[in-house]
């Protein structure tokens, strides 16, 4: 995140968060700031499978109005990475 533009990023997510939530397979999401670094934040979303992520949002016309509203706030780009639930007894 570019420092001093979390008020700015925070408000845009807002708006953005609305686009994610309407799409297939969404099943929530958590976004957190860092108390150390109040310029990283961490996004958490949930997805009933890696397609509706990786095909359905990314492949969609919501998609580019995502990246409008956020990724000019981005600096580095986000690693966007996929994770599994583990079981543990």
């Amino acid at each position: 995140m570019k420092p001093g533009q979390e008020a700015d990023f925070e408000a845009a997510f807002g708006e953005a968060k609305a686009i994610i939530a309407s799409m297939k397979g969404f099943n929530g999401l958590e976004l957190q700031r860092c108390v150390e670094n109040r310029s990283r934040y961490l996004l958490l979303v949930r997805w009933a499978t890696l397609e509706d992520h990786t095909v359905g949002f990314r492949g969609s016309p919501e998609y580019l109005r995502w990246k409008a509203l956020l990724h000019h706030f981005y600096d580095p780009f986000p690693t966007v990475e996929h994770y599994e639930g583990v079981h543990v007894a």
